[in-house]
Order: structure tokens, then sequence, then C-alpha cells
């Protein structure tokens, strides 16, 4: 084990580095090129992934009864995979299984968990192709945003939190002989520290980003010292499978119990999530999903440490610009990447009654809606286009709040349905944009999940910022965006969002856009508004999942 760790030595001291920086690094190409990946790449992948269709997934669960076939691709194809069946009844032994190597790798210490880890993160890059095509067929997303959030950015943000946690449990020495001066000689006393995980770890996958939400946790638990249950999205488990069978293969090969993480998969209904989470085997537990849900396991789980990312109103705060069509350009793909199916993607525009002022003269609050409405419309006007951009609607209530969201006010931009060229039984939406007022906190104060979007009318600026203070503080948010010229203004709004406890982006009018987020650099969530209680990736988000133990005796 000791050699994986220095076979992977540079990546995880790059990784070191760059959150000691928060500069850019990114450890995984991040691009499908043939030139970067080779030539047959793409094709082994999708052949990969398409050899899984119709097949039994060959991973074992202890306690399973049976098999389940769960997936529904958002782009009509049929996917048909089965997989052990888990049940309330099997949780015994599916528990007492993930135990039992525990000691072990304890023992192997924590150069030599980091390394096994290191080499899981290294095979799922060697499979990231066929990743990127079971997290399109499960999640929705177009392949190039699979391949990068399902893909490269996933493993980059595992790795983040793989080096979090090797600096956090190396802050420790194993041993130390403390000396304590005294009448002739010193009391002396030879102590050594373990690093020990805390138990049983539970990831709970989403729908929509299988591996982007579930790595980090899934990981961090791991290198820990912890056992992994994984339970996926009944809608999303391809992706979680082939990781872990990824990770059983390689605990295997290191001489250690592959049953260090194990896939528990449910049929829609079963409602295994409950007793799994409030077993008292289980000490951390890791969930992304939404609000009802994520509450019910911090007051219900209280054996166990639970970090959340959960339901969000993210916003954006428009008081006046000097670069009008790039601020529309920017807002119009923040709002159409992924159909909005993102838990970063900004819900309220909040714009003055009276417009704004811009580098094309003053536009009312209609000619601000009507220029989002028409850069959205200049960027999905070529079908071809639009749906790489867009993807497919992830499962049937997103499109039931769609269809509702078009009465609660003035619709600046209806949403259409767009056929797509590859997959003809795709669900593909553009985005609707709705006009509200400012006293419409009823609809606009909670999520409305999905390509929804409204422009909240505020008298003015001031109010702007206080009703983005008060949805954010109440309901939480992800992220959060000013676009001001006015250094006051954009004074205002750093203190709002600091108070509220969320990540603010300004003025952004170029590749960069609100709802993306850069591993190693960017936190993603801050665990200080009700939309997270954790945040991807700092030292409290690893910290809580191992403990040091301490023996001594007289030296």
């Amino acid at each position: 084990m000791t050699d994986l760790l220095a076979a992977h030595r540079d990546r995880l001291d790059a990784a070191l580095t760059a959150i000691r920086s928060r500069g850019y690094h990114s450890a995984f190409p991040e691009s499908p090129s043939p030139r970067v990946y080779g030539e047959t790449a793409a094709a082994d992948g999708q052949a990969a992934f398409e050899a899984h269709l119709g097949t039994a997934y060959a991973v074992e669960t202890p306690g399973a009864r049976g098999t389940v076939v769960t997936e529904e691709s958002p782009f009509g194809i049929k996917l048909d995979v089965s997989y052990p069946r888990t049940v309330e009844a099997g949780l015994d032994e599916l528990l007492e299984a993930s135990r039992k190597g525990l000691t072990a790798w304890r023992n192997a210490g924590v150069d030599g968990r980091t390394g096994v880890v290191l080499e899981i993160l290294d095979r799922l890059h060697k499979r990231v192709f066929e990743l990127a095509n079971a997290v399109q067929h499960t999640s929705g997303q177009a392949f190039v945003m699979a391949f990068q959030a399902g893909g490269a950015h996933a493993l980059d943000r595992a790795l983040e939190a793989v080096a979090y946690a090797h600096e956090e449990m190396s802050r420790y020495p194993a041993e130390a002989l403390w000396e304590k001066p005294a009448k002739g000689d010193p009391i002396r006393m030879q102590k050594n520290f373990t690093v020990t995980g805390r138990g049983v770890a539970l990831v709970i996958g989403c729908n929509t980003f299988p591996t982007w939400n579930s790595w980090p946790g899934l990981f961090a638990s791991l290198v820990t010292g912890n056992a992994v249950v994984v339970k996926p999205h009944p809608l999303a488990v391809l992706p979680l499978a082939i990781t872990v069978e990824v990770c059983r293969e390689v605990l295997g090969e290191a001489g250690l119990d592959p049953n260090l993480v194990t896939l528990a998969v449910e049929k829609a209904g079963d409602g295994l999530a409950k007793p799994l989470a409030t077993r008292p085997e289980v000490k951390l537990i890791d969930f992304t999903g939404g609000s009802e849900f994520g509450d019910w396991l911090e007051q219900n789980a209280t054996q166990a440490s639970v970090f959340t990312e959960k339901a969000g109103v993210n916003a954006v705060i428009i008081d006046s610009t000097d670069a009008f069509k790039a601020l529309t350009g920017n807002l119009a793909f923040t709002l159409a990447l992924y159909s909005g199916q993102m838990c970063t993607t900004t819900q309220n525009l909040f714009i003055p009654a009276g417009g704004i002022e811009t580098d094309e003269g003053h536009k009312s609050f209609e000619e601000v809606g009507a220029g989002i409405a028409g850069a959205m419309g200049k960027l999905l006007g070529d079908d071809a286009r639009a749906v790489e951009i867009l993807g497919g609607i992830v499962n049937h209530a997103v499109i039931s709040r769609l269809e509702l969201a078009g009465e609660y006010g003035e619709v600046v931009l209806e949403s259409r349905e767009i056929k797509h060229p590859a997959f003809p039984d795709a669900v593909v939406r553009t985005p609707l944009l709705v006009a509200l007022e400012a006293k419409d906190s009823d609809v606009y104060g909670r999520e409305c999940f999905g390509p929804v979007s409204f422009l909240v009318k505020t008298a003015d600026t001031k109010e702007s910022i206080e009703l983005f203070r008060q949805t954010v503080t109440e309901g939480g948010a992800m992220t959060a965006g000013i676009y001001s010229t006015d250094a006051g203004v954009l004074d205002q709004a750093r203190e709002a969002a600091l108070d509220s406890g969320v990540a603010l982006s300004e003025n952004l009018t170029g590749p960069v856009f609100v709802n993306q987020s850069a591993a190693f650099s960017d936190f993603h969530g801050t665990g200080a508004n009700p939309a997270a209680n954790s945040t991807y990736t700092d030292g409290a988000y690893v910290a809580s999942r191992f403990r040091v133990i301490q023996s001594r005796r007289h030296a």
C-alpha cells in the first residue's frame, strides 16, 4: 500500500499545494478530445457503457434479496440494468460485513489508506468515458457536461477531499516522548497516537449529479478509515455501481476486505434511506437532495455526523452594468445550462421596477427581461446546439413544476420542447422566465427546481438587497450574484452575502458563470445558510470523520 502512495505522490503533493494556495489546479483533463485521451478512448468508453445495458451488474452486496431494475434514461434509451436489491431485512448482514474489515483498514495507516484511495481515483479516471456515458443516461446531462462534471471535475473534487483529509490526519504525530520536569529524573511517558475511523459511513446519492455530489463524501470517509455504504438514487445507480466496483477491486488487490465499500440499491418507494441512516453502526452520512429529507436526517440521525446539501433559492441582483450584452449572455447560459437542474442555478433575478443604467442607455424592467429572453433565444435558437447545453429533463417532477410555474406571474419567455437529433425519445425543454412582484415571496421564496427562473420587480436596489438577504437567510442558497457599476452597491451586496452566509459572484460577463465552481479554489456551499450544513471542501468537512486514539506507558 505504501507503494501505491509512492506511485501517486506527485498527484497528492500537487493537490496539497493547491488547497493551500486556492489557485487554479486540475489533476484530471476536462476535455474529452482524442488528443488528450487517445483516438479510441471515446468509442471504448461508449462500448463499455453499452455492455452494461440489459445485464445484471456483477457487484456483490451482502444481505441482498433478489435484484431490481430502477433506472430510466432521460434520453429515452432502454437501460434495463439489474442490481442486487437491498431491503431493510438485510441490513444486519450488510452492516456486519461492512465492519469486518475496519481493523485492517485502520492498521493500514494514513499513508496506506491514502495510497489505496488515490489508486481508486486513478482507475476511475481510466474509465472516465464509460462513467460519462453512465452519468449522461441517468442524469440527463449532455455528454460533454457529463464528462466534465460527472468525470474530470468530480475526480478533482474527490482528490481535493482526499488532500484535505490527508493534511488533517497528518497533523498528529504517530508517537511522542513526553517528559515532565521533576525532582531528580523527569517523568517520561511514551505515547502513541492512532488515527481511526468512526465506523460505517453512508452516502445517499442524488439523481442529477450522482458522482460529483457523492465522491467527496465517499472518499473523505474512506480515506479517514471508515467503511462506506453507497445508496444511489434509484434513477442514477450505474455511475455509483461502477464506482463501487472499482473501490472493491482495488481494496481486494491490496489485501483488504472489499466489503469496506458496498452498494445498497433499493426499488423506488422502498424507503431504505431512513432505516439505514438511523442504524447505530452508521456514524457518518452524506446527503444531497431536497430540504425535507435533509432536515429529517439532521433531526433524526442523531447517532451520526450528517453532511447535507439541500435546496436553495439562488439569486442575482441586477443594479447596473457597463456590458449589457455580455450580462444577458452570461445569464442566459447560466439559466440554460443543464436546463437549470443544478443546485447552483440562479432562480431569482431581482431587478428595480424603474430599470437599470447600462452602457446602452437606460433599460426598463421589461427591457432587461426582454434582453435576457433575447439572449436565451439566440443561445438556444439552433436545436442541435441547444440540446448540448440543455441536456434532458431528469425526471417527471421537473416537468410538473415547469408546467405549473407559468401560472405564477407574467410569462416573459415561454418554455418550448426541443426534439433531440440523436435521441428522438429524449425529454428536452428550454427555460421559462416569469415576472413576479416583490410581494410574491410565497413563490420565489421557495425552490422551484428545474428550468424556471423568476424576474422579481423590486422598488429599488436597496429592496433587492434586502429581499436577497431575506430569502437566503430563510430559504438558503448555494450561489449569489450582483451586477453593478456602483462600488457602494457592491459593498452592500458583499455585506449581505456575508451576513446570510452565501458565496457571491460579481459582474460576471465572461466565460465564468455563477453556477460553476472550480475544485481546489472555489468552495461549493458554505455551511452557513439553510441550503447546506457543510462545504466542498475544507478542513471541517473531513476532520470529524476520524478520531485520534492514544495509548501511553512509562518510558
